[in-house]
């Protein structure tokens, strides 16, 4: 009895293992957008620039094999007091972002994107959702939130998720535009370019082509060395963000 007692046992641990598996290995793909790397299930941590509501764009994509139609469920787990949230949830190719939702919508947590035929859309295998996260700290209360977001495929199973980190620091003082130096050299660049800053701690980079593609986005705490001998030819806006500051935008030629 013992004996036949262990083999159940093992099956079903095995049978448990297989179905994790299963879950882990959905093949649904989560990017920052502009960024190349896979966050499913992790979490994405940055620093607010300002006060002021900001974006945080996802691409989500689908690897599955067949059609879907997802939903986002958006999980406030900890936020600080005053600070709002609100979504936009559509297909890539959607010229209008897809559907927008405010934070007076999303009302409840946590709160799932509707499920009727008007909002939702198929995305085919090999194609993309654009999830576009917009966070408003509430001015002067300062601290951390945290966000989950799950794809679900009917508001309840969850396939996926991943998590937003956002800081907005007492520490990091206002700083007004005119007391940042950004200096991008060469300028023309082949190889590499050199970004040198002062009068900050440290801010958010964008660099995007002519088009407004994003082709990288990346926190900076200190001087930075970018590779661009893989871009082509063209011209390029490196986009800088710093706490209490406007956009700072320097035009970068590449040149081979």
């Amino acid at each position: 009895m013992n004996k036949v007692y262990t083999m159940k046992t093992l099956f079903f641990i095995f049978l448990h293992i297989l179905s994790v598996a299963a879950i882990a290995q959905n093949n649904i793909v989560i990017h920052v957008d502009g960024q190349a790397t896979d966050i499913s299930g992790q979490t994405h941590t940055m620093l607010a620039p300002s006060s002021a509501s900001f974006d945080v764009p996802f691409d989500i994509i689908n690897n599955t094999g067949s059609s879907a139609q997802w939903r986002i469920t958006r999980k406030q787990i900890s936020i600080p007091t005053g600070w709002t949230d609100a979504l936009c949830w559509g297909h890539s190719s959607d010229p209008f972002g897809g559907t927008c939702y405010s934070s007076g919508q999303m009302n409840s947590n946590p709160w799932t994107s509707p499920g009727t035929q008007t909002v939702l859309f198929t995305i085919n295998d090999g194609e993309y959702g654009k999830m576009k996260i917009s966070i408003d700290p509430e001015d002067n209360t300062f601290g951390q939130a945290h966000y989950r977001y799950y794809i679900t495929s009917n508001g309840q199973n969850k396939l996926d998720s991943v998590d937003l980190v956002v800081d907005y620091l007492a520490s990091i003082k206002p700083t007004n535009k005119e007391e940042i130096s950004i200096t991008v050299s060469p300028n023309p660049s082949t190889d590499y370019v050199n970004i040198q800053f002062t009068g900050v701690e440290q801010m958010q980079l964008k660099m995007v082509d002519a088009l407004g593609n994003v082709i990288t986005r990346e926190l900076l705490t200190a001087n930075r060395k970018i590779n661009v001998s893989d871009l082509n030819s063209g011209i390029y806006f490196l986009i800088f963000e710093a706490p209490g500051s406007k956009s700072i935008t320097r035009k970068l030629v590449v040149r081979h």
